[in-house]
C-alpha cells in the first residue's frame, strides 16, 4: 500500500534510511524537526510504502510551485524488484500533478548504480546539458553516509 507520509512515520522512515548502504543522512535536514518542516510545507506529496505492517519504502517529495523534486527515494532491500519503487514514484507524481506541477527532478549520486538503473528503467532522462551546484548555508548540517 502506498500512502502520504506523515511525521508519525518518521521513526520507521529514518530506520529504513539507516539500512540503505551509501545513503546520506543530514544531521539537521533529516532530523525529526527538519522532516516535520518539510512535510508541513509539502503535506500531500511525500509517500511511504507499507507492507507487512511496516514502512518498506519512502520518497520525500516537494515543490516550489513550479518544479517538483524527489529526495531520499529508497526501498528496503528485501522488497526491491516488486514494483514498490515505481508505485511510489507514480503516486508522488500524481500528487504533484494535482498541484499543477508539470516537471519533476531528482539527484542521484553517480556511484548509485542501483538507483541510476532504476530511474533509467522507468523512463527518466539523465540530463547531460547542465551542471549541478550547491552552496552550504549551515555548516552544522553534516551528511553521514551509511556504510
Amino acid at each position: 500500500m502506498i500512502r502520504v507520509m506523515t511525521i508519525e512515520d518518521y521513526d520507521e522512515v529514518y530506520a529504513l534510511w539507516k539500512k540503505i548502504r551509501g545513503f546520506g543522512i543530514r544531521s539537521v535536514d533529516d532530523s525529526r524537526e527538519g522532516i516535520d518542516r518539510f512535510l508541513r510545507r509539502n503535506p500531500t506529496t511525500s509517500v511511504v510504502a507499507i507492507e507487512d505492517d511496516r514502512v518498506v519504502g519512502a520518497i520525500l517529495c516537494g515543490h516550489d510551485g513550479r518544479r517538483g523534486c524527489f529526495y531520499h527515494v529508497c526501498v528496503d532491500e528485501n522488497y526491491r524488484m516488486r514494483g514498490v519503487g515505481k508505485s511510489m514514484v507514480v503516486y508522488a507524481m500524481e500528487a504533484l500533478k494535482k498541484e499543477k506541477i508539470n516537471k519533476v527532478s531528482l539527484i542521484a549520486f553517480t556511484k548509485n548504480d542501483i538507483g541510476n538503473a532504476f530511474w533509467k528503467e522507468i523512463g527518466w532522462t539523465k540530463r547531460e546539458d547542465l551542471n549541478y551546484y550547491d552552496f552550504t548555508l549551515n555548516e552544522e548540517n553534516i551528511t553521514a553516509f551509511i556504510q
